[in-house]
């Protein structure tokens, strides 16, 4: 699996990818709702049995958002856990309190990039034009998201790129893995696909244990 993110070390030896990352997208409720907030507790718990560590929260601007994911980073110590949809320092300020080990940008923002490195925090931008890959390798990024990766997989050629690892993000599934394995990337974001109405996709739990008889 991924093993957990280097925050001092930005380049691809800080992972170990082969698989995916699972985005969980908090509804308002979860930070009331004592059932739900239970349901997703042993949703991650039971992916932790089965082997699978790499879960990322979407941030919120929401006053319980820290308190939340601090919860599950106290309960969960062994999440390689991180932070989805950055889109201000506010994000990167949070992520960096709660402990999170690395972040996700939903798209491309240099000086949220800049930010963030002052920070000694490891943020992976998200890419969909050439113009902004190539700023994103001219800041040494070594570590990169393209997103929607559908609609950018044949204007973005990651062949070209040797030294840097992708991802791929955007509307993904587990059955997605193969595909985009063997287009060269490292890893894939599975978001609704993976995890809808606290509910996680019985296929990953299928995935998990092919991989691990």
């Amino acid at each position: 699996m991924i093993s957990p993110l280097n925050k001092k070390d930005s380049s691809s030896k800080s992972l170990n990818l082969e698989s995916f990352f699972l985005l969980i997208k908090p509804t308002k409720n979860i930070y009331t709702n004592t059932i739900e907030k239970d349901l997703v507790e042993l949703e991650i718990e039971l992916l932790i049995q089965a082997g699978f560590t790499n879960i990322e929260i979407s941030w919120s601007n929401n006053e319980n958002w820290i308190n939340y994911v601090s919860n599950l980073r106290l309960k969960f110590p062994s999440l390689n856990l991180g932070s989805a949809s950055i889109k201000n320092k506010k994000s990167i300020d949070d992520s960096i309190k709660i402990g999170c080990n690395y972040s996700m940008m939903r798209g491309w923002d240099r000086d949220l990039l800049n930010y963030s490195n002052s920070k000694n925090h490891l943020l992976i931008p998200g890419i969909k034009h050439l113009k902004d890959l190539k700023q994103a390798i001219d800041l040494n990024c070594k570590i990169i998201k393209i997103y929607p990766v559908k609609d950018n997989i044949e204007l973005i050629n990651i062949s070209q790129y040797k030294n840097i690892d992708f991802i791929a993000a955007g509307g993904l599934s587990i059955s997605d893995i193969p595909l985009y394995k063997s287009l060269g990337y490292k890893a894939i974001v599975i978001g609704d696909m993976g995890f809808k109405n606290n509910k996680i996709d019985p296929k990953i739990y299928e995935w998990l244990r092919r991989r691990s008889n």
